[in-house]
This record gives structure tokens, C-alpha cells and sequence, in this order.
């Protein structure tokens, strides 16, 4: 076969069954043709083995039939409140999808649903995760307003692809009586998002950590990336107290929304590396009881990233120098107007709210290269790039793990204008399931 064949045949988009097994087989050949910053030569062969396996052929078959189903289902997703702590009422659902696509299910202490898939072998588990909490408060308006093609509402794609990916590809996998050699936990965890600190994620790695062998986290809906190192992160709340007063009689006493004022505008002229990316977010503000009241108390919440995870007690250093500062300054104020005698001085309290570690998978693993692999059988192509998702714990401890979108395209993550287009989604249901069935691999 010349290469003009061969590049013609990559890039074909996927076929009714029997022509698509048929071209994946001939395909075989080009797994050697590695892009030069994806798979070393050394690594294992993943999913393009796989693919000409006739019942993945009749699961990707399924999966692109399923696509409009899979949109409705994703739209009912959304549609129920997932508020950050409070992710129960969804879960509950989750458990009658997943239940319903084959599945023994249970819900963990921790909230997670947990559905199994059991393979050849019991103990050796491929993780299949898609969070299920948003990061909008309760009350939020959540129905998904049409618009074309397009589909808008708060969480739709972050994460309801992920959860409507995870459905379709478990039902199409138990439909096509696929077996594979490795159990295939497919769950709908709690708390990745904000606060919850990746909680569900925790409360799996504590208690299965040693029996999971691979670990795929369905984010979103891009293809045209897969995450493979993760962006460590410090979230902490700052908490400046004082003893209040009156606007008008009190005027000159030590004000804590004055002291975090003087302490952010320090804060956000800190200088940050190029390389590695390093990035902070003020992102919520809180103090005071009214218009005309010193207020006792004011606080914020900040987010510190960074590609390296020794950069963050640098940053966070800074910001806590730059806090007393703030209130250094605001103290010096109320003594210059003849207002801090005999009052106390302001206080400062700091609390960890989370904290995300980095980690990086090898270019030469397995899992990079049944990623690959999917992406030559389908004509995809994606890059490497970083994330801070549920793959975070198992990279840091050396499982290996990555972040991956359900297909469509999407835009407005984490504003209430979020998007969600399926055309296409498809190519990243198949992707996953190829992605998962080359880590988990084919039993007789």
C-alpha cells in the first residue's frame, strides 16, 4: 500500500461496520508511523489492535447510531441540580442509567456512583470517572435553552458530556457483549469541582487505589487534546477580623474590607513566571452587614496554580506577606486618625480549603498509547496538554491517567452561559470507547 492510500485511509471518518473493520484492519501497518512527540516505538500496541475486533466494530456502530440519544440524555443530565456538596439527586439518576446499561451499581458513603463491568480479572480495574457536581450554587437556573444546534445552560458541557459519554459508552459495550481482560469501573463522582477538593476521587483512591491500573477521566468535550500532566493547585481563604462599628462614630476604626482592599491591590501586581505558567484567581468575596456599618469580618477565596507544583508556597507566601501588609497599612491609618487606641488590632486567619497535586504521565505508557492509537483508527487528531480534573490524584501517586472530552464542542465552561454543540459528537464517543477497551484490552 503507497502512502497516499494509507494517508487517504487516516483520514476517513468512521463507516458503517463492516467497511470500517475492514479498513482498521489494513490500517494495522501504520502504527508504527508515530507522530514524533506522541509514542515512543517502544510502546505497547493499544487500541488500533483492537478496533478490527468485530464486536468494537458493532459498539462504535451503536455509538454513532446513539448519538441523538445520547444528546437528550445529556440535556435530562443537566437539567438536574448538581450544586457543589449536594450532588444526590443526579447521582440517583446516574444510578438508573448506569444500572440500565448493564451494570452492578451501588452509591459509595462518599456519594460516588460506582458501576462494575467485570472482566477477566477482578482485581486489575480501569476507571472510568465523570464528576457529577457543577460549580453553581443551589438555585440556579439549569434548563437548557435550544439555539440552533447549540445548547445553552450552566454545566451542560462541564460536566454533562462527560456523564452522557459515560452512559453511552457502557451501554454500547455491554450491547456489543464486549469482554475485556481488565475490569471497567465506570463512575459518576462527587466533588472535583471548587471546594469538594476532588472528594470523590479521594474516597476512590483510598479505598481501591492499588487495584487500578489506568484511570480515564471524561471532562468535556474536546478531542482535539488529551490531558496528560496535571496542574497542581492551593485554594485557601483569607479571613480578616475587627471589632466593626458605626460609619459615622466609629469613622478612622480598623476595617477589615479596607485591609483586604489594600492587601489585594498588593497581591495582584505579584510577578509570575513565563515557565513554568503559574496563575492566581481572587474569586469570591465576601464581608460586611450593611451600607453604614464597620464590618467585623471580610474575607476571599484564591486560587493558585501552576505547572509546578513547587511554585505554588512561593505565590502563596507572597499572598499572605501582601495580606499583612494590608493590614499593617489599615492599622497605621486608624492610629494616624486617632482611632486604634484601645481597640484591638485587626486579625488574620488563613485556611486551606484544597489542594490539587501535579503529576505527569510518561510518553512511553500504555495509556498515551491507546489514546494514539484511537485517534489514528478514527483520523483524529489531538496534542498533549495540561489539566487540573480527577486525573490529578492518580498521576501524582503514579497510576497512570488522563483527562479526555466526550466529543461536540462547547465554550463558557463555569459561566451561566455555557455551550454545548453536538455535531460530531460521535467521533469522541467512539474515541473513548476505543481509548478504554485498548487500556482494559479484549478477552476471548
Amino acid at each position: 500500500m503507497n502512502l497516499r492510500t494509507r494517508d487517504f485511509l487516516f483520514h476517513l471518518a468512521p463507516v458503517k461496520s463492516v467497511a470500517l473493520c475492514c479498513i482498521l484492519a489494513l490500517m494495522a501497518p501504520l502504527s508504527a508511523r508515530v507522530p514524533s512527540r506522541a509514542i515512543p516505538a517502544t510502546a505497547k500496541p493499544g487500541a488500533q489492535g483492537i478496533s478490527a475486533d468485530p464486536r468494537i466494530a458493532a459498539a462504535l456502530e451503536l455509538l454513532k447510531d446513539a448519538a441523538d440519544a445520547t444528546t437528550e440524555e445529556q440535556i435530562r443530565i443537566t437539567e438536574i441540580p448538581a450544586p457543589p456538596f449536594h450532588e444526590e439527586q443526579r447521582a440517583a439518576y446516574l444510578k438508573k442509567l448506569l444500572a440500565a446499561a448493564g451494570l452492578s451499581v451501588e452509591i459509595d458513603s462518599t456519594g460516588n456512583v460506582i458501576g462494575k463491568m467485570a472482566g477477566a480479572d477482578l482485581n486489575d480495574i480501569v476507571l472510568v470517572t465523570a464528576h457529577l457536581d457543577t460549580v453553581f450554587p443551589a438555585g440556579t437556573d439549569v434548563t437548557v435553552r435550544h439555539d440552533g444546534s447549540r445548547l445553552t445552560a450552566p454545566g451542560i458541557s462541564d460536566n454533562g458530556t462527560g456523564l452522557a459519554s459515560l452512559v453511552a459508552v457502557a451501554r454500547a459495550m455491554h450491547e456489543a457483549k464486549i469482554h475485556t481482560q481488565k475490569s471497567i469501573w465506570f463512575v459518576a463522582d462527587v466533588g472535583e469541582e471548587g471546594e469538594g477538593n476532588l472528594r470523590g476521587m479521594r474516597a476512590l483512591m483510598d479505598a481501591y487505589g492499588s487495584r487500578f491500573k489506568s484511570v480515564i477521566a471524561l471532562d468535556g468535550s474536546a478531542v482535539d487534546y488529551v490531558a496528560t500532566a496535571a496542574i497542581a493547585s492551593r485554594r485557601v481563604e483569607i479571613v480578616i477580623t475587627g471589632a466593626g462599628g458605626h460609619s459615622w462614630s466609629d469613622f478612622g476604626a480598623p476595617n477589615p474590607i479596607n485591609a483586604l482592599g489594600r492587601a489585594i491591590a498588593k497581591f495582584v501586581e505579584t510577578h509570575l513566571p513565563d515557565n513554568p505558567r503559574t496563575t492566581f484567581n481572587i474569586g469570591d468575596i465576601e464581608g460586611g452587614t450593611s451600607v453604614n456599618s464597620i464590618p467585623a469580618s471580610a474575607s476571599m477565596k484564591v486560587d493558585l496554580r501552576s505547572e509546578e507544583e513547587s511554585e505554588l508556597p512561593v505565590l502563596e507566601r507572597e499572598l499572605r506577606a501582601d495580606v499583612q501588609a494590608g493590614v499593617d497599612q489599615e492599622m497605621a491609618a486608624s492610629r494616624a486618625r486617632g482611632m486604634a487606641a484601645g481597640r484591638a488590632p485587626l486579625a488574620i486567619s488563613v485556611n486551606v480549603l484544597g489542594v490539587r497535586p501535579g503529576g505527569q504521565l510518561p510518553q512511553d505508557s500504555p495509556l498515551l498509547a491507546a489514546v494514539y492509537d484511537a485517534d489514528r483508527a478514527l483520523g483524529n487528531r489531538s496534542r498533549a496538554e495540561r489539566s487540573s480534573t480527577d486525573a490529578n490524584l492518580p498521576l501524582s501517586v503514579g497510576i497512570p491517567a488522563i483527562s479526555i472530552g466526550g466529543g461536540g464542542s462547547s465554550a463558557g465552561a463555569h459561566t451561566t452561559s455555557e455551550w454545548y454543540d453536538p455535531t460530531g459528537r460521535e467521533l469522541g464517543l467512539q474515541r473513548v470507547l476505543l481509548i478504554i477497551t485498548g487500556a482494559a484490552g479484549l478477552a476471548p
